[in-house]
């Protein structure tokens, strides 16, 4: 199939949540420059990818995405990325223990620059402007010059995520990530809430257990493992211009390659079967996401599934499930049954977010943690029910002390969501609240191997 696919075949299919371009002399001007770039990752890359989310297919990984709603210019800096890394780690180290096997950690960063609205325009105090679509493309600030968008943008959207990528490398490689550092990852802020105790505890474990592997000989001189990880980058392919300027020919396979990230997702609002994000997704190798929602058919589902991965190959396809709490029982088993008629090979992600937003009573739009947390277990009840396999789950956080989502156990409540609200578009778990999150996720993945063992 992809042999008769071009990348830009997507120009031939209809749009959906993208930019109208006023100068399009200056756009094509962006769009050869970055063609002309390095890509920001390499086709190995993806396929390692690849071949570690198919062991989570079968339920021999569990998959762990997070990070920003949308990445900012304005707020990118280096202590950001790692508070958010740390969070990343200590979350990770939290499933492993619970799920007793390894989990695959993916960012939603180095990418994560667009965003779909759910109107194309805004009004403020009798204004109307075009809406905000992130920093790849327009800027917040609510003036007409502001929201016009430009694709200058999407230089500034690369040398960012090229920043990204290099810092990341050097965290997962150059020994920050060394389990022996366990204890350091720790934020400050998170020391206060309920789970920090909780993940001391099971530091301490961890640290007694390497004690032991040490005195066995077995270290992080001599077993690269302890000391470095792999840790990959998302995010939405929803700004195709740029997607497509960095698609590249992988010399091994001479196969085409979003060189923009990991793996590329598609929202539940760009999703057509026919769509330009479905077709240019179906072209290139790296492990896709499909978002899936309540007006997801299962119809659609068995379309998608074969226009995206049609060869059914493990790891290439993951499922992200996001309907809000109390209604994953209305659709989860609907298409968790499509999948089943065809056989399909793909990964189970639970987005417990985006179903979840709600507007407070100040008026700040924000997701309880409480549904959060109830749309999770939800969603591992029903696949326990069907003998399928809850692969992962994909939040929106930071490690920012930020107050975005109300509840947990620092009891953020909407009084408190003016105190620090920095999101640009969809309210974050703040980093005490992912950390609490990732133990009730870790207890639903330990109570899931114990029947697992009992059952033989």
């Amino acid at each position: 199939m992809t042999s008769a696919w071009k990348k830009s075949d997507w120009r031939n299919k209809e749009r959906i949540q993208m930019p109208d371009y006023t100068d399009d002399a200056a756009l094509k001007a962006v769009e050869a420059r970055l063609s002309s770039y390095p890509p920001l990752v390499f086709a190995g890359e993806a396929r390692s990818l690849k071949a570690k989310l198919g062991e989570v297919s079968r339920g021999e990984g569990f998959l762990l995405q997070g990070g920003d709603c949308a990445e900012s210019f304005a707020e990118f800096n280096a202590d950001m990325l790692r508070d958010t890394y740390k969070v990343m780690l200590q979350m990770a180290v939290v499933l492993t223990y619970g799920a007793k096997v390894p989990v695959v950690k993916i960012g939603r960063v180095a990418g994560q620059f667009a965003k779909p609205r759910s109107a194309n325009t805004e009004t403020i105090n009798g204004v109307e402007l075009p809406s905000y679509r992130g920093d790849i493309i327009n800027d917040i600030d609510f003036t007409p010059e502001a929201r016009i968008p430009n694709p200058d943008r999407m230089l500034e959207a690369y040398t960012q995520a090229a920043a990204s990528l290099n810092l990341l490398r050097a965290f997962s490689m150059g020994g920050f990530a060394d389990i022996h550092r366990v204890h350091e990852w720790n934020l400050g802020f998170a020391n206060a809430a309920g789970a920090a105790e909780k993940y001391t505890q099971l530091a301490n474990r961890i640290s007694d257990s390497l004690d032991f592997m040490t005195a066995a000989g077995i270290n992080s001189d001599n077993t690269n493992s302890l000391h470095t990880v792999n840790f990959y980058t998302s995010h939405e392919a929803l700004l195709l211009e740029y997607e497509e300027a960095l698609c590249r020919i992988d010399s091994t396979s001479g196969l085409p390659v979003a060189g923009s990230g990991h793996m590329i997702w598609i929202g539940d609002r760009t999703r057509q079967p026919d769509g330009a994000h479905v077709e240019f997704a179906r072209g290139v190798q790296n492990p896709i996401g499909l978002k899936c929602g309540p007006t997801t058919t299962a119809e659609d589902l068995k379309v998608l599934m074969e226009k995206l991965n049609p060869e059914n190959e493990a790891g290439r396809l993951t499922l992200i499930a996001r309907f809000g709490a109390g209604s994953v029982g209305d659709h989860l088993p609907r298409l968790v049954k499509a999948v089943k008629e065809e056989g399909a090979n793909v990964v189970w992600s639970c987005d417990p977010m985006h179903g979840n937003t709600i507007k407070s009573s100040s008026g700040y739009k924000t997701r309880p943690f409480d549904s959060i947390l109830r749309e999770v277990r939800e969603f591992f009840g029903i696949h326990n029910a069907e003998g399928t396999v809850p692969g992962g789950v994909h939040f929106e956080m930071t490690g920012k002390d930020v107050t975005e989502c109300t509840g947990g156990v620092r009891a953020v409540t909407d009084q408190d969501l003016s105190d620090r609200y920095h999101t640009a578009c969809d309210p974050r778990l703040n980093a005490s609240q992912a950390l609490e999150l990732a133990f009730l996720v870790s207890e639903e993945l330990e109570q899931r191997v114990v029947a697992q063992r009992k059952a033989g």
